[in-house]
């Protein structure tokens, strides 16, 4: 069999490969996730304290 288009991986919140996927066979990939790393980027980088909704909110409303 071929490799896979789609090879899966997990990468923890800073780009770090945590698990990886093979790229010649059908698999589930399982790694650990640190919460307080996840916590600490996400206090760092505040993405949601500087989103914007309105700026997009007609593209994301569902069609009648």
């Amino acid at each position: 069999m071929g490799e896979f288009y789609g090879q899966s991986y997990l990468v923890d919140p800073r780009g770090s490969f945590v698990s990886i996927g093979s790229r010649d066979k059908d698999e589930v990939i399982i790694g650990e996730m640190n919460k307080k790393l996840i916590r600490e980027v996400r206090d760092t980088w505040q993405f949601y304290r500087d989103r914007r909704p309105e700026t997009y909110e007609e593209m994301t409303s569902l069609l009648p």
